[in-house]
């Protein structure tokens, strides 16, 4: 079976991948993305229509191709998502943990060892949604603001999927918690340095 062949060009299983994940997508009210970045223009956009969408993407140039506009930071994976999806409520998430520390550090309402993950979006009523989803998987949510600030915990950012690995340098094998003040602190950047006068 051949998989390779551009996102124009699509393979007959990468049809039928889409086709399915259409009819699927249009039988819930909350869809999550989860595929490389360089085939979000392959979401079925009709079925996603006045739903909430989870976009997990992340931005891999190797993989991915050149995007000018994120190269530039002139956008956000899910700004293009979203503009891809109008009819939808595009919010960023689950992008900066890895699977395995998903699993680990869920824990329930309450718990004094609960993690945090960020979120962002534009749909205030999306976020909600997500944000209630979230806590029924073990996790509290900090709002980063708007799809324009989810660079700040996308890939090589403070807030990426380092910061829940106790030792990145050891292939991140141990999860480590992360709550909800020490989440805000990555998501914001430090100050920027004040220039000091010439003498």
């Amino acid at each position: 079976m051949n998989r390779g062949g551009s996102v124009r060009n699509r393979p007959e299983w990468q049809k039928a991948i889409t086709h399915r994940t259409g009819r699927e997508a249009a039988a819930g009210d909350l869809v999550v993305v989860t595929i490389p970045l360089r085939a979000y223009r392959d979401v079925p956009a009709a079925p996603l229509a006045d739903k909430v969408v989870i976009d997990t993407n992340n931005y891999y140039p190797e993989r991915d191709g050149h995007f000018p506009e994120l190269d530039d930071e002139s956008t956000t994976t899910s700004e293009l998502l979203q503009r891809h999806l109008p009819k939808s409520g595009v919010v960023k998430g689950f992008n900066n943990i890895y699977s395995g520390h998903l699993l680990a550090l869920a824990r329930p309402t309450g718990a004094a060892d609960r993690s945090a993950l960020p979120i962002a979006g534009d749909d205030a009523t999306a976020k909600a949604a997500v944000t209630a989803f979230l806590d029924t998987l073990g996790y509290d949510t900090v709002d980063a603001g708007p799809l324009t600030e989810g660079w700040r915990f996308q890939r090589d950012s403070t807030a990426y999927a380092g910061l829940y690995s106790a030792d990145p340098a050891a292939a991140f094998e141990v999860p480590a918690r992360v709550d909800a003040e020490k989440l805000r602190a990555a998501l914001s950047p430090p100050p920027a340095a004040t220039p000091t006068p010439e003498k």
